[in-house]
């Protein structure tokens, strides 16, 4: 897969997730692999970019809002929610955007 996510012409959605991990986050790293490996066999799903330093940073693009709300009702993307919550991170933040316009090379 691309560090840099190659996605249509806009309009399309992205979800940014940002998060900051509790010390002890055994396990984490395997399940982060799996939700990707997961969202990317969802119907809408685009791409993903993700960095990690103190703070982690992942932003996954969908095609529209419908699939989005279906990736969060996703029964395996729960349990790693409930993870999340309960003992890997010490703070997170979930957004949700309408990309209007992207440019690159």
């Amino acid at each position: 897969m691309s560090l840099i996510a190659k996605t249509p012409k806009p309009p399309y959605y992205a979800v940014i997730f940002t998060s900051h991990l509790t010390e002890v986050h055994e396990g984490y790293g395997q399940m982060a692999e799996r939700m990707v490996e997961l969202a990317s066999e969802q119907p809408g799903f685009l791409g993903v970019e993700s960095a990690r330093e103190d703070v982690g940073i992942t932003v996954s693009y969908w095609s529209d809002l419908e699939s989005i709300k279906q990736w969060k009702a996703n029964a395996e993307h729960q349990e790693a929610q409930r993870l999340g919550h309960e003992k890997w991170y010490s703070s997170f933040r979930t957004r949700i955007s309408k990309v209007e316009r992207d440019y690159g090379i």
